[in-house]
């Protein structure tokens, strides 16, 4: 592996103008692509195998044409303090705003409240119900508009008017802006880490370029493969993040390479044999990790797994050939100042700051491994409690009118108004449908926790009924999910003296049933991705305990990151600092995404920090020497790179967005957790107990693995035994 890819890295610096006319060549025509190609499909959430998702397909299937998927919105009116909304004018004021509201271009109906007894008890509160002809992503600016206009109308009435909603959804996300930020950032931690502006810019330079031709490439084939618009959201953060530590990696072993006397060409050469190795399997443990996501069994997901491993793919090769080629063009560019105009780098024999924190962690081992591993313990304990839901409404500021809607409507009707069950009867199988369907409804009705049923609706054919349920408890109350559960076990009793089946969706049954799901996926979900990178780790590291060790540290940060999301979502303790206004339970697929995406974070820089342990420890420095060796020369590196990582995702906790916050902050600390803590404490640490034992393998099966010299052996023993080119016919002199 090193020997090929030290070749590869020679052939760029060689042939750079090639590379760089092919890598020009590629994003033309990917951009080209993207531009001719049809829009981004819009596509449906969907998890197969759930019964939420079955009872929403038998909807379709049995109501052709219902405008089940049509965005909707939910018009809130309250009337002046004291009043009632039967009042003559505002009775006049609500029907004159619902007739506004109908006449829309995209509306299909919007229904009166008086007509429809959508009145709250105590008279104060009523609401209508908008009904549109496409979904909330076809939604015009226009359509849009017309609502907030005809409700801005009804309070000039003197009409307290708030709505909810899809059809108020902000499909904008964070509109680039955590993007911007974190690129700045990692400008400035760059720059500070190699003190060169050149050497600053070119990670920066490459990992774009390699955004570019990954997010344009997932435009060109959306409609093709059915990417949705939300598909490379993920391949954007993880391509940019991953595009800046590898770049990074292979420039600061170049500069390495270039301090020791070889020439620019050697240096490209040595610096890919090496660190290069690093990067692929670095970036192979990401794409399992992101690949893995398929056993969730989520197709949305898995197709934004996929995406996002293409994007790491993208930027491994990005590391491999275009950063190669660009230090040709400017091989000294990216030297130290004083360095510039010799070419030489005056090596340094001082110890650095990451080779006295080895030797701090050499010298006390026990008290640094229990610091850590009780500290990250005692993180982990609340994620014992965890509660995944998804957060709606009641989770946004209270500054929105969707949040403004939904408080009106908890408080006009109850907690549970705002998380109706749906049940839908297949009468096909009873002698009279309409009997049965009458009879389930009275059942659940019954029910302990049901506050209302409403009367059933048929299908033209008269053999399927749909009806809603109202509980007492919030959407994300667990009550509420008690509730859906006994609704379900009562089937077997209720179906046998009915003769027709039943089953429960809506957002809500839907919510539990995803978060159910996920979390069943998620122990399988770990024994495949953490077992597959340990075979890796295996063959790169040719040890035994390291991967285990590598793994378990993994598991420690994640659950320590997941606690302290935990801590500050769902139970609240420092939630105002983050601007978080609304506790509750935690998004359903947080877990899966903390667990893909940091796991491969996590890998990178164990990969990136004890390969050259493992260089160093081949090249026949003792255990501890070689744990030295591996933070002087790369501690500094990782902590830059995990910081600009933290710096990406912590921008994210500034949206307002509920749940974009949960995610920033939750890949943030566990980025924190494992840079930090796992690898540059916990790990120096455990080698430094297990000494020569840590590199320790059973003889068949280090015969048995294949052979793939991450640490750049081969190389040694080649510059050991002939001398490297000095020259090059085609190198051009160094630029500055």
């Amino acid at each position: 592996m090193a020997t090929f890819l030290y070749r590869v890295g020679r052939l760029a610096f060689r042939r750079r103008w090639y590379v760089a006319l092919v890598w020009a060549a590629v994003l033309a025509a990917v951009g080209l692509g993207a531009l001719k190609a049809p829009g981004a499909v819009d596509e449906e959430f969907s998890m197969p195998g759930i019964e939420s998702q079955k009872a929403f397909d038998l909807m379709e299937q049995r109501f052709p044409g219902a405008t089940a998927d049509g965005a909707t919105a939910r018009v809130v009116f309250i009337a002046p303090g004291g009043e009632k909304v039967t009042a003559a004018e505002n009775k006049e004021a609500i029907e004159k705003a619902v007739s506004g509201l109908g006449d829309g271009a995209q509306v299909a109906s919007a229904v009166d409240p008086f007509q429809a007894k959508t009145i709250s008890k105590d008279g104060s509160t009523a609401f209508a119900t908008v009904t549109y002809k496409v979904k909330a992503t076809d939604l015009t600016d226009a359509g849009r508009t017309h609502l907030e206009h005809t409700l801005e109308g009804a309070r000039d009435a003197g009409l307290t008017v708030e709505a909810g909603g899809t059809a108020l959804a902000d499909e904008g996300g964070p509109g680039g802006m955590a993007e911007v930020i974190g690129v700045a950032i990692a400008a400035v931690v760059l720059l500070v880490t190699f003190g060169s502006l050149a050497a600053a810019g070119l990670p920066l330079l490459t990992a774009v370029v390699g955004v570019g031709v990954s997010m344009a490439t997932i435009l060109a084939l959306s409609s093709a493969l059915g990417l949705s618009t939300t598909t490379g959201t993920l391949a954007m953060m993880l391509g940019l993040a991953v595009g800046i530590d590898y770049a990074l990696f292979v420039v600061s072993r170049y500069r390495e390479e270039r301090a020791k006397g070889s020439t620019p060409q050697e240096a490209v050469g040595m610096a890919v044999g090496t660190a290069g190795s690093a990067v692929v399997f670095a970036g192979l443990t990401v794409v399992i990790a992101l690949a893995g996501l398929a056993v969730v069994g989520i197709p949305m997901l898995t197709k934004m797994g996929l995406a996002a491993a293409g994007a790491v793919v993208v930027a491994v090769l990005i590391a491999l050939t275009l950063v190669p080629a660009f230090l040709g063009f400017w091989p000294n560019a990216v030297l130290p100042r004083g360095a510039r105009k010799s070419g030489r780098i005056e090596q340094s024999t001082e110890t650095n700051g990451g080779a006295r924190w080895a030797g701090l962690v050499l010298r006390r081992p026990i008290p640094v491994l229990l610091l850590g591993v009780v500290g990250l313990g005692a993180l982990a304990l609340p994620a014992a409690d965890l509660q995944l839901g998804m957060p709606g409404d009641e989770a946004k500021p209270t500054s929105t009118t969707e949040r403004r809607a939904y408080d009106a409507l908890a408080e006009g009707f109850g907690p549970g108004f705002n998380g109706p069950l749906t049940v839908v009867v297949d009468g096909k199988g009873a002698a009279d449908p309409q009997k049965a369907a009458d009879s389930i409804a009275q059942e659940i009705g019954a029910t302990k926790g049901v506050v209302s049923v409403s009367p059933a609706r048929f299908n033209d054919a008269g053999d399927t009924a749909v009806f809603s349920v109202v509980p007492s408890t919030a959407p994300t109350d667990e009550k509420t999910k008690n509730l859906v559960t006994t609704i379900r076990d009562e089937r077997p009793g209720i179906e046998s003296g009915t003769g027709a089946s039943y089953e429960v969706t809506g957002s809500t049954a839907m919510n539990i049933d995803i978060a159910e799901k996920v979390q069943a996926a998620l122990i399988p979900y770990l024994i495949v991705v953490v077992g597959l990178a340990i075979v890796l780790l295996l063959v790169v590291f040719r040890s035994l305990l390291v991967p285990l060790k590598a793994a378990l540290g993994f598991l420690l940060s994640v659950l320590a990151s997941l606690g302290a999301v935990v801590v500050v979502f769902q139970q609240g303790h420092g939630a105002e600092l983050l601007g978080v206004e609304q506790t509750g339970p935690i998004m359903s697929l947080m877990p899966i995404f903390l667990v893909g995406i940091v796991f491969g974070l996590a890998m990178d820089y164990e990969v990136f920090l004890v390969s050259r342990m493992r260089e160093a420890y081949v090249h026949g420095e003792s255990p501890a020497q070689a744990v030295t060796s591996g933070f002087r020369h790369s501690a500094r590196v990782v902590a830059a790179a995990a910081l600009i990582m933290i710096a990406v995702f912590a921008g994210f906790i500034g949206e307002s967005d509920s749940m974009i916050k949960m995610i920033g902050f939750g890949l943030a600390t566990a980025v924190l957790f494992d840079a930090f803590v796992v690898r540059m404490a916990i790990v120096p640490a455990v080698l430094a107990l297990l000494g020569d034992k840590a590199w320790w393998l059973p003889k068949w099966l280090d015969r048995a693995l294949p052979r793939v010299d991450v640490e750049g052996e081969a190389l040694s023993r080649r510059a050991e035994t002939e001398p490297a080119p000095d020259t090059a016919p085609d190198l051009e002199p160094a630029r500055t």
